[in-house]
Formats: structure tokens, C-alpha cells, sequence
């Protein structure tokens, strides 16, 4: 009869409700006593919390060098012209949008060609390097 039951647990799952779980109380002794904070344990915790300021400002400081290689990769001679045009473009939509009838326009332009042609450029510049430092 267990290969049965077996057999039909498998095929029809039966989910079981949990248990109401008793919140029990935990008391104290009344022995015990409540600790105290001193002077000198909040002076501590003032100094550790300074010390944690400036770990955080040495960890600010450190600039991704990602972010760096990709500013210089933009400056250069083969990604420049990726660079000229992304930026044209973008002064030409931005004077299309202030123009009157610009919401009711069936083509409105935008850059995203442009920026992926300078993205590909500065990520093609900016990969063997960026390797190369992480080493």
C-alpha cells in the first residue's frame, strides 16, 4: 500500500499549513544589571566614526581609471571625428526641439547612431589599456 500512497504523493503534491509559531517571552533576571554607557565608551565611538570618515574620503579620491582612459581615448585623433559629429548632432536636435511644431513632426532625429560610432571608437581605445592596468 506504501508504493501506492508513494506513487500518489508524486503525481498530487499535498502542501501542509505551518504550525502557528508561540511567541514566547524571554525575561531578563531582575539580577542582571542594565549596562551602562560611559564617557569614554561615546568618546570612542566618536573617534572610530572619524576614522571611518576619512577611509571614506581616501576611497572617494581614487578616480576610475576607466573614466579617465575613456576621456583621453575621446581626445584623440582617431576617435575626435566620432567625437565632432556626436556633438554636432546634438546641437542640431536641441535647436529641432525648441522649435514650435516640433511635437507634431512625424521624424524627429536622434543621436544615437552618432553615439554609438564614438562609444565603439573610444571602447576599441580604451580595452587593451585598461587590461593592461588592471594587471
Amino acid at each position: 500500500m506504501s508504493f501506492f500512497r508513494d506513487l500518489l504523493e508524486s503525481v498530487v503534491p499535498t502542501a501542509y499549513a505551518e504550525e502557528p509559531v508561540e511567541d514566547v517571552e524571554v525575561e531578563q533576571p531582575e539580577d542582571a544589571p542594565e549596562e551602562e554607557v560611559s564617557e569614554e565608551t561615546v568618546e570612542e565611538e566618536e573617534e572610530d566614526d572619524e576614522d571611518d570618515d576619512e577611509d571614506d574620503e581616501e576611497e572617494e579620491e581614487t578616480a576610475d581609471p576607466l573614466d579617465t582612459l575613456r576621456e583621453e581615448c575621446t581626445k584623440t585623433a582617431a576617435c575626435k571625428p566620432f567625437d565632432h559629429h556626436f556633438h554636432e548632432c546634438i546641437e542640431r536636435v536641441t535647436k529641432e526641439q525648441e522649435e514650435p511644431d516640433y511635437e507634431h513632426k512625424h521624424y524627429k532625429e536622434d543621436c544615437i547612431e552618432e553615439f554609438f560610432h564614438l562609444q565603439h571608437c573610444v571602447n576599441d581605445c580604451v580595452a587593451p589599456r585598461l587590461f593592461n592596468r588592471l594587471k
